[in-house]
């Protein structure tokens, strides 16, 4: 009697050969790189820091599993991706703001901007952005840092620029900003414990340098442009690279997997765009600082820059592939 064959093909579904690095894993490296800039925001704006950041993380998670358990699907708060995106955007907030406007913009982070595209990954648009959008546009007085903490010692400086002028912010010394001692988002100001995350996201191959390199060049070259045309009239580049949230947005908003290109040269373009409309923002725009907005944007994009295809054999770009082309 013959014996049955051995096969010599094993047929599976890929992946086929694991980095070893699992989702929780990677969302724990992002918690890891807020925590500086987290811990220093409580330092500067005191308990009303720790309450929006918690009420903020808190409704994210709730808000996830609210609308995991109406779309009846298998519950992810676990993987702490809801966690992060409530402490994003509660780094976009002002330590004044009220309850129910964190409560709100968490809970639309998570409905609008994530679980309505079908959850982790399928987002076109980064989920603490659509939340920030949204407070911003329906409660603008609330959101301003200058008009809801004039108790506070610290300079607006991008307020300050738009509505006074270069000569306003001219005697700000770079190190203080550097150092967070400036108004604005809780944790979006505070740059040196942010460029510390950003650089560990960076050494542990979370993000590639890609995204940041390039809105950050696109920022300071748009940003000397001006500059060049008019230096009576427009702030220097160092001023527009370390005030506001242009390190928070090039290290931690504009990274954003699911709403940002893959490949090399789309994720340079995108942050070269992302980069130079936020000084066009600031230039032109209503709104002192224009990262957010400058971001959203930019995602809008992202499905263009994503058919920038290297072709086989190491051949130059190309904007369409081979079916296209037909």
């Amino acid at each position: 009697m013959l014996k049955p064959l051995t096969p010599i093909l094993t047929v599976a579904v890929p992946p086929h050969i694991h980095c070893g690095r699992t989702l929780r894993r990677y969302v724990l490296d992002t918690l890891v790189a807020l925590l500086p800039a987290a811990v220093m925001a409580v330092i500067a704006f005191g308990t009303d820091a720790l309450r929006v950041m918690a009420l903020s993380c808190a409704t994210a998670v709730l808000a996830e599993a609210a609308c995991n358990r109406l779309m009846k699907r298998e519950q992810t708060v676990d993987d702490y991706s809801a966690l992060v995106t409530g402490l994003l955007f509660a780094f976009l907030l002002p330590a004044s703001a009220p309850w129910w406007l964190v409560a709100i913009g968490s809970a639309a982070c998570i409905g609008l901007g994530k679980m309505i595209f079908g959850g982790l990954g399928g987002n076109p648009l980064s989920p603490p952005l659509v939340g920030w959008a949204l407070c911003r546009i329906s409660w603008p007085a609330f959101m301003d840092t200058n008009a809801t903490m004039l108790m506070s010692d610290l300079p607006p400086p991008l307020q300050q620029l738009k509505y006074f002028g270069v000569d306003a912010v001219s005697s700000l010394d770079p190190v203080s900003l550097l150092m967070g001692h400036q108004l604005g988002g809780l944790g979006e100001i505070q740059i040196i414990a942010l460029l510390a995350g950003g650089a560990y996201l960076l050494l542990r191959r979370h993000i590639s340098w890609h995204i940041p390199a390039g809105f950050i060049g696109g920022l300071l070259a748009t940003a000397l442009i001006y500059r060049l045309l008019d230096p009576a009239a427009y702030a220097p580049p160092l001023f527009h690279l370390l005030a506001g949230g242009a390190i928070f947005g090039a290290f931690f908003l504009a990274t954003d997997e699911s709403s940002s290109p893959l490949g090399s040269l789309p994720a340079l373009l995108f942050g070269i765009m992302a980069g130079a409309m936020v000084i066009v923002i600031r230039v032109y725009g209503i709104y002192p600082d224009g990262v957010p907005f400058a971001i959203l944007l930019a995602n809008l994009f992202t499905p263009l820059l994503d058919r920038i295809r290297p072709k086989p054999f190491g051949g130059p770009y190309s904007f369409f592939d081979e079916e296209d082309a037909r």
